[in-house]
């Protein structure tokens, strides 16, 4: 029994999971709050408008609160209308004195600035006898924030500003936390504070996004609080309150009015998400586990065996020396076998994707350590020595990101190992950043000593005393961090950075300061290929940078079935490019359950199966129905990829999400506005998988309109509400919606060969016989490359082909159209000349084949 409590536990801290079992000890106060509110809040004086907004004064209006430390007396109020749908509205202490994050960590955009006359949003402040200063954001008469009525507090070590919501609230956003969709408007905390945990349900994990949304009246707005530090957001009592640890009240407000619309215009102020390779759209494989090269080489064999696309191989830490970064097991992964698989790879099509960690071993005989200690890089303790904590490897240091020598060091290290083996993307993991243990553990130890794994330890150890004279380390405030303390798993708090803040201030930026520097790497190091890099934590604007995973979930079917909520909160985030562990990362998955997670996996926009040490293995081929569920979905992924592409670069230029909830698209529709349980791919295609054990149908919601069905173009005339749909081991439900036209190419077993085939259309006509679409194609490598947006319009058994923009040359003709809803046609008319095609007619729709239409001029298909 020993044995397999210690192997479960090592497998709580697979695939760097540092997952101990957690000492729930609540320090924080709870929801609702019960203590009475005393604070006097402030007065607005000295108002002075500028060209695009005012700046005002707030003076304390009474004695101090003290309610969590040192009352600010004097702040300085800053407004301005970034864009005619964007507000910025900014509390910060007069004497500039509180952390903000620094723009070249999180560079926003400023906007161009417009008159309050020409914004559609407006600032109102107002002053209340009880709480004293209060502001409302409104968008036309609409109110959208108002926090008249409550008090700011603004303290050394806490920000409390609290907002009005309607009764029951459609709040979403907030996290990273696994949930539900639709937050609970009457109880919800959702805790920044980034942490190296399993997925547990509404608990804080890797990743800090104050980003929320709120749909009102069929519209939605926006709010986004720009502060690094660890925070509670509170939704109770018909409000949302904001609980900071310090820093400023720097907020921007987003006036919609459509989901998309938030999202753009927040994407437009941290950055719209990266360009990602094309390659990165198939299907990826990964193991915490793999003994050898040669049991990859067999896994990526097997792929093959079993007929499924297989478009990258993962390897997780097992390749390494001992777990040292940038290194090879000489015995089970020596890099000439690594690179010969690599080769192998790369002749087929596929591509290699290999883990790294930032903790770097503390050991002078580690020459990346050596080099790092050697050039001041790594992150301190307050008396100047080096903050030393332990993961894989042992006793360990962290890069220090502010340091100035940091991303040169950084960079060195990883061209000496792209030289090596140039592998073709990055998975950044343990950036939170983790650590096995609480404090500098290292300090004192000798250097290169191998520290025990703390959960091997038997007894446990006790936690050390909790200091709480030291405001840093136990702040007077609490957050719902499921830790005993802040620094617990993780870098101090106190620790010190070469620009002399302490991590307290920094701690939810160091992920996004990783992937910075290694995606500033990888653009240097091949210039104008676009990188691929997986980081597990996150920040505002991240999505520039990398893509996520949503971290270590269990083979549960809760996990499954909250995976698809965790996709669209990264969408809401501006991380489109997501998706969870295909059959979960912890515990022994089934058969049935594998078989349903790849066929929802599958339209994940990152598809990959991942798997932890000491649990069955789970590569999808290895059971009969899982493999056939898995080719059956994956068949129409890969047929999707021109429609993926698409949405994807729909993401790069308005930062719209490829996987949406039904809500994104049909606002108005009451009865979606909390449904998790189907996935939107883009705007047009419909998955709704079966997420409950047993389940052979699955009752699917359709709003109003036409859905066909992808496998037999079978139509169901959706009236707002549910329908029970087949759903036997092997088969995913998958519907086009009507009035959508989709692109398509004929799958093959990598994005490589796919791109090769010829394109079609999915003509998916309306009630009124119209659809419309786009594609978009480039040389999916490249930044400067041409590109070319198409676009489609069918009405009246006429199909238009249109150039919006853009020199790219499509090699590939148009060779089929499928006519959803349309029967009977048998002559195809190109551009006034019949052409010869071949026709057949399946459930009241029609196959036309044998077409060679060029996509690169316009044209004008009538179907008679």
């Amino acid at each position: 029994m020993r044995k397999l409590l210690c192997l479960y536990i090592i497998a709580l801290w697979a695939g760097a999971q540092p997952a101990i079992a957690t000492r729930q000890v609540v320090l924080s106060t709870t929801v609702p709050r019960t203590q009475p509110i005393t604070c006097p809040g402030y007065i607005a004086s000295n108002v002075s408008k500028t060209g695009d907004g005012f700046v005002a004064e707030l003076i304390l209006a009474g004695p101090p609160c003290a309610l969590y430390g040192m009352d600010i007396k004097r702040l300085k109020l800053d407004v301005r209308f970034d864009t005619k749908n964007r507000l910025h509205v900014h509390i910060k202490d007069a004497d500039g004195q509180q952390f903000q994050i620094p723009d070249n960590v999180v560079s926003l955009d400023s906007g161009h600035g417009v008159r309050n006359a020409s914004s559609n949003l407006r600032f109102d402040h107002l002053h209340d006898d009880l709480s004293g200063f209060g502001f409302r954001v409104l968008r036309g008469d609409q109110v959208i924030f108002d926090t008249v009525g409550h008090p700011l507090i603004f303290e050394d070590q806490y920000i409390e500003v609290t907002s009005n919501l309607p009764a029951d609230a459609n709040i979403y956003g907030m996290g990273e936390s696994p949930d539900f969709l639709r937050r609970n408007p009457a109880n919800t905390i959702k805790t920044l504070w980034n942490r190296g945990s399993p997925d547990l349900f509404q608990q804080n994990v890797y990743g800090s996004h104050s980003i929320y949304m709120e749909l009102r009246d069929s519209q939605f707005h926006g709010a986004y609080l720009h502060n690094s530090h660890g925070m509670d957001i509170v939704l109770a009592n018909s409000t949302i309150q904001y609980r900071v640890l310090g820093g400023t009240a720097d907020f921007y407000f987003f006036g919609g009015p459509s989901a998309l619309d938030v999202i753009d215009q927040y994407t437009e102020l941290v950055g719209r998400p990266s360009r990602i390779p094309y390659w990165a759209l198939g299907f990826h494989n990964c193991r915490y586990g793999y003994k050898s090269v040669y049991e990859v080489n067999d896994v990526i064999a097997n792929y093959s065996k079993a007929n499924i696309p297989l478009e990258v191989a993962w390897t997780d830490i097992d390749y390494m020396d001992r777990t040292r970064d940038f290194t090879f097991d000489p015995v089970n992964f020596p890099l000439a076998e690594m690179q010969k698989q690599l080769a192998y790879l790369h002749g087929r099509g596929q591509k290699m994707v290999l883990i790294t960690d930032p903790a770097i071993l503390y050991n002078s005989s580690y020459e990346v350590y050596a080099r790092g200690h050697e050039q001041d890089v790594f992150i301190k303790n307050p008396d100047g020595s080096e903050f030393i904590g332990q993961v894989w490897p042992g006793y360990t240091v962290f890069p220090d990101w502010f340091a100035l020598n940091t991303s040169s060091w950084w960079s060195g290290e990883l061209r000496r190992y792209f030289d090596q083996l140039p592998i073709d993307g990055m998975w950044i993991d343990m950036n939170e950043a983790a650590s096995f243990c609480t404090g500098s553990c290292g300090t004192g130890k000798p250097a290169g000593s191998t520290p025990p794994y703390p959960w091997t330890l038997d007894p446990q150890p006790p936690h050390r005393i909790l200091d709480v004279n030291n405001t840093f380390l136990v702040p007077p405030y609490a957050i719902h961090n499921q830790e005993v303390e802040l620094s617990d798993l993780t870098i101090e708090t106190t620790a010190k950075h070469a620009n002399g803040v302490s991590e307290y201030h920094v701690h939810n930026l160091y992920g996004h300061m990783e992937s910075k520097a290694t995606h500033d790497f990888l653009v240097n190091y091949r210039p104008n290929k676009r990188p691929f890099i997986l980081s597990r934590s996150t920040f505002a604007g991240s999505g520039a940078l990398v893509s996520h995973w949503t971290g270590d979930n269990s083979a549960t079917w809760k996990d499954l079935h909250i995976s698809i909520a965790s996709a669209f909160d990264f969408g809401i985030f501006g991380i489109p490019m997501v998706g969870a562990d295909i059959c979960g990362f912890f515990g022994n998955t089934t058969e049935e359950l594998c078989a349903r997670w790849i066929e929802l996996g599958a339209f994940y926009p990152f598809s990959r199966v991942h798997s932890a040490l000491a649990y069955a293995p789970q590569e999808i081929y290895r059971w009969k129905t899982v493999a056939e569920a898995g080719r059956r979905a994956l068949s129409v992924r890969y047929a999707l990829l021109p429609y993926f592409y698409t949405s994807y670069q729909r993401s790069v230029e308005n930062g719209w999400p490829v996987a949406r909830p039904l809500l994104f698209e049909f606002s108005h529709v009451p009865a979606v506005v909390d449904n998790d349980r189907q996935l939107l791919v883009g705007d047009s295609i419909l998955v709704s998988p079966v997420l409950v054990e047993g389940a052979t149908s699955v009752s699917a919601f359709f709003p109003a309109g036409l859905w066909y069905d992808w496998y037999d173009y079978s139509v169901i005339k959706g009236t707002n509400n549910n329908v029970s749909l087949s759903a036997p081991l092997e088969h995913v439900n998958v519907h086009v919606r009507g009035g959508k036209i989709v692109p398509t190419q004929e799958p093959a077993m990598t994005t490589t060969d796919s791109r090769k085939n010829d394109f079609n259309l999915i003509i998916a006509s309306d009630e009124h016989g119209a659809a419309t679409g786009e594609l978009y194609v480039d040389d999916g490598e490249t930044f400067d490359t041409a590109a070319r947006w198409v676009q489609f319009s069918y009405a009246d058994k006429s199909l238009s082909i249109g150039q919006r923009s853009g020199q790219f040359k499509i090699s590939q003709p148009l060779s089929k159209l499928v006519l959803l809803g349309v029967a009977g046609v048998s002559n195809v008319v190109v551009n006034g000349s019949s052409v010869h095609a071949n026709f057949k007619a399946a459930n009241g729709s029609t196959v036309i084949t044998g077409l060679n239409i060029d996509l690169n001029v316009k044209s004008v298909i009538t179907l008679k």
